[in-house]
């Protein structure tokens, strides 16, 4: 397979994965600030958009829901936003249209021809729900349609390495903002894991529990464990070990990062929750850049040669 292809199918995976976290993460934001009066939503806005790596105004500006849903939810031109992650999930789409099935590429391209009609409505949450069910057709034509092979392999990878570093940032806010954040059980809903977690747990609930269910779960698609399991699976796919004594760098960041959640006790890793999914996002981060430079070696830079005398 061509290495932009490769790219291309890497990204559409990251892509729609992070319109699909960002929009239950904003959903639950929004919903939060609405529903407590005594809610800090100049400090709730801030923490989130440090958590998701974006310019926070200076301190003596006030920064309101309407200035997040900007900057995350209908910037176009900024991959990190909802809008521009579809964006740009489409224009890969373009790019490796000799790949992608013919219904994975019209449900990308109506997505985004779509998206102008469906941005700033009345209550955002009608916004976040087309997201959403845009996201869940998507991945319901890759299940579908795709060969489990490069391509399959590909397109999981992004999607995996997305989740796990969403999901991290998800469980960083509930950690940075404490009682003033959202609760456990209003996370497990925004990742559709209310129901999986009490079937789970027979109705024997608790934070603790909670938190390991979306931290650690190895059946929730998901808790960033299976998601890391998940990107292990595909990168051992499509370059299976050939030297007993080695592994490439992508699979050491995910699998060691892995080992840290899996082997230690829960409570050791809630005392310090932020500090561990920062750790999570920059595992994440280096198997991105190591992927990249093992498969989408296109950012060489070329050096003339002259001829030989």
């Amino acid at each position: 397979m061509l290495s932009r292809i490769a790219e291309s199918l890497f990204w559409i995976g990251r892509y729609v994965e992070r319109a699909d976290d960002t929009a239950r993460l904003l959903d639950v934001h929004v919903q939060i600030l609405l529903e407590d009066p005594w809610a800090e939503e100049d400090l709730a806005c801030r923490s989130l958009l440090s958590v998701m790596d974006r310019p926070v105004p200076p301190d003596h500006v006030e920064v309101g829901r309407e200035h997040v849903l900007d900057v995350l939810g209908y910037d176009r031109f900024s991959p990190s936003s909802i809008a521009g992650a579809l964006v740009a999930a489409r224009e890969n789409a373009r790019r490796a249209r000799e790949i992608v099935s013919t219904e994975l590429w019209e449900c990308l391209n109506a997505s985004w021809n779509q998206l102008p009609s469906q941005m700033r409505p009345a209550r955002p949450h009608d916004y976040f729900t087309w997201v959403r069910e845009r996201a869940a057709i998507v991945t319901g034509i890759m299940e579908s349609t795709t060969s489990r092979d490069e391509t399959w392999h590909f397109l999981v990878l992004g999607r995996a390495i997305e989740r796990a570093d969403m999901t991290a940032r998800l469980l960083t806010t509930r950690a940075l903002l404490g009682s003033a954040g959202p609760g456990w059980s209003t996370l497990l809903r925004s990742c559709g894991a209310h129901e999986a977690f009490l079937r789970t747990y027979r109705g024997t609930a608790s934070d603790e529990r909670a938190a390991g269910f979306l931290l650690l779960d190895r059946l929730f698609p998901r808790s960033i464990v299976y998601a890391l399991n998940e990107a292990e699976a595909s990168l051992t796919a499509l370059e299976p070990v050939a030297d007993r004594a080695g592994i490439d760098d992508a699979r050491r960041h995910i699998g060691h990062v892995r080992s840290n959640l899996e082997y230690r006790p829960l409570l050791e890793i809630l005392d310090d929750l932020p500090r561990e999914m920062e750790l999570v996002q920059r595992a994440c981060s280096a198997a991105s850049d190591a992927i990249r430079g093992r498969y989408f070696p296109s950012g060489a830079e070329l050096t003339w040669v002259g001829e030989a005398l």
